[in-house]
C-alpha cells in the first residue's frame, strides 16, 4: 500500500470536452463542490473557466502555466477554446468520487432527488469506454440550469444563489456521514500526523525520519473515465498500476 498524496489531496489529469453546448461554447459541465477546494494547473491548450459565487459571475482565462483555485460553493464551468488540458488537484481526496458535486440542473430537477439521480447518472458510472454521448446530454442539461442561475445572479446579485445552495445541500445530506469518515481517514489524519511529528521533533525524537520512503505511480490508475468536465485520468495511491 502506498502512502497518501501530500495533505490527502486527489490528483487527476483532465482533457476538457471540446463539443459545443447549447449556448454555443465548447466545454464541460457546470457544477459545485460542497466541501472541496479545487485547483487547476493548466498544462496545455487554452480556454477559460466561468464561475458563479458570492461575488457574482466571473470568467478567468486559462493558458499553459496558469494556476487557478476556488473554494466550495463556486459554480465552475470550463470552456475549451483549443485542446485545453489540466492537472486537477482536489482537497479531501475521495470526496468528489464519493459524490461531493452537484450539477446545475434546472430547479425542478434539483428539488427531486430521484429525478436528479436519473439525470446525472452515467452508464457504468462513466467507466472508460462508456459512450460519451450520455455525458454530453447530462452536461447540456446542466448548461440550461447554469444559464438560468447566471441570469438570476445578474438580476438579483449573489442572493440568487441561496435556493440553489439549499437544494444542493439537501440532495447530499444522506452522504454526509460517509464524507466525514473519508475526511477523517484522509486529509484530517494527514494534518494530524504533522502535529505528531512536530511534537516528536520538539522532544528530539527523529524516529519517523528513519521510516522515510518513496512512492511512485508510473501511469494513471485509470484512464479515460467520463468526468463532468472531460476525460479523466486518475491517480489513486492505494491502487497498483
Amino acid at each position: 500500500m502506498r502512502d497518501p498524496l501530500p495533505g490527502g489531496v486527489g490528483v487527476s489529469r483532465l482533457c476538457v470536452y471540446d463539443t459545443v453546448t447549447p449556448d454555443g461554447l465548447p466545454g464541460g459541465t457546470p457544477h459545485i463542490h460542497l466541501c472541496c477546494t479545487e485547483a487547476y494547473v493548466v498544462t496545455g491548450g487554452r480556454g477559460s473557466v466561468q464561475t458563479l459565487s458570492g461575488r457574482g459571475f466571473a470568467e478567468h482565462e486559462l493558458r499553459a502555466g496558469a494556476v487557478l483555485w476556488f473554494t466550495p460553493g463556486t459554480v465552475h464551468r470550463l470552456v475549451n477554446e483549443s485542446d485545453l488540458t489540466i492537472v486537477v488537484v482536489m482537497s479531501n481526496s475521495g470526496l468528489p468520487e464519493a459524490g461531493d458535486a452537484v450539477l446545475t440542473f434546472p430547479p425542478e430537477v434539483l428539488a427531486d432527488p430521484d429525478w436528479y439521480a436519473a439525470e446525472s447518472a452515467l452508464p457504468g458510472g462513466g467507466a472508460p469506454g462508456t459512450d460519451v454521448t450520455t455525458a454530453y446530454r447530462r452536461r447540456d442539461r446542466a448548461i440550461e440550469g447554469f444559464q438560468e442561475l447566471r441570469a438570476a445572479v445578474e438580476r438579483h446579485g449573489p442572493r440568487a444563489m441561496t435556493e440553489f445552495y439549499a437544494a444542493a445541500a439537501a440532495l447530499k445530506r444522506p452522504l454526509l456521514d460517509q464524507w466525514r469518515t473519508r475526511w477523517e481517514d484522509g486529509a484530517y489524519r494527514s494534518a494530524q500526523s504533522t502535529g505528531v511529528q512536530l511534537d516528536a521533533l520538539a522532544r528530539g525524537d527523529t524516529s519517523h525520519l528513519r521510516d522515510a520512503r518513496v512512492n511512485a505511480l508510473q501511469r494513471p490508475t485509470e484512464e479515460g473515465r467520463l468526468g463532468m468536465c472531460g476525460l479523466l485520468d486518475t491517480y489513486v495511491p492505494g491502487h497498483h498500476t
